[in-house]
């Protein structure tokens, strides 16, 4: 049996975070980094990927940088091939890269808003769980970490896309952990809170919508990348050796209030520009 330091620890490991320039994504990039795993780091934005990269070097792992739009399946199967082949397997896998467009009304949809947020949050997934899937069903072992949200829980007013898309998240994530089970990859999911982001920082920066959203959260504060870190690292080595199919929520008790997982009125803000 590991020691408690060795179960928690990813030495002789790889992993591959999307949506890892910034935020959630770089936060954990670099935890998994400080635990002993070589990253292999994707975005769009090459020049932020490269200063998260000069951090994981720091921590004495490997970084690798892969400028790659997820939205785009052949971007994604090539970035993940270059990874197999630069580290010779990929252990772990963060479905971290999303966002959205729109905050409004839902009758105020466009179909353009709703493919593009569904294509970037989702249909991500999607492309990087298939690619990945394969190598890690061959090779009998992975985990997968899929960053989810409270918003997929409920419904939540004004951001009926962004819901959506991280409702979607959480079926996928159980219906792989079923499916890969008993080929050794385990398939979990983060269901973080309002975190402080570049995502939320129109919210952030609203006194009536922030007031409206820490109302609801017990913790009385926004949470912070860090604050998901700690979890990742949990789902993605031997601690979590027979958790599959999880989705883990870290919310500050946002979730546990009587109210429900939305927890917000936002009906009286109109759109809000993100």
């Amino acid at each position: 049996m590991p020691t408690l330091p060795e179960i928690f620890s990813l030495d002789s490991k790889s992993a591959l975070v999307t949506g890892a320039s910034k935020g959630i994504g770089r936060a954990v990039a670099l935890g998994l980094a400080h635990a002993g795993a070589d990253v292999a780091l994707l975005a769009r934005s090459t020049g932020a990927l490269e200063e998260v990269a000069e951090e994981v070097e720091k921590s004495g792992c490997r970084a690798l940088v892969l400028t790659c739009d997820v939205s785009d399946p052949a971007q994604v199967r090539q970035a993940v091939s270059t990874a197999v082949t630069e580290f010779g397997q990929v252990d772990i896998v963060v479905n971290n890269a999303g966002g959205f467009d729109f905050a409004g009304p839902f009758l105020d949809l466009e179909s353009s808003d709703w493919q593009q947020v569904m294509r970037v949050n989702f249909d991500s997934v999607v492309h990087v769980c298939q690619a990945v899937g394969r190598h890690m069903v061959r090779r009998g072992s992975g985990s997968v970490i899929n960053m989810s949200s409270i918003a997929g829980l409920g419904g939540v007013p004004m951001l009926s896309t962004y819901a959506a898309s991280k409702a979607a998240i959480l079926s996928l994530t159980r219906t792989l952990a079923a499916e890969w089970a008993k080929s050794g990859v385990r398939v979990n999911a983060l269901t973080p809170g309002w975190v402080s982001t570049e995502l939320t920082k129109n919210f952030v920066g609203s006194p009536e919508a922030s007031a409206g959203l820490l109302h609801a959260v017990p913790a009385r504060r926004w949470g912070q990348p860090e604050d998901v870190v700690g979890s990742a690292v949990f789902l993605a080595g031997d601690a979590a050796r027979f958790v599959t199919g999880c989705c883990l929520t870290v919310d500050g008790a946002t979730t546990a209030y009587v109210g429900g997982p939305a927890m917000v009125d936002l009906l009286g803000l109109g759109r809000i520009p993100t």
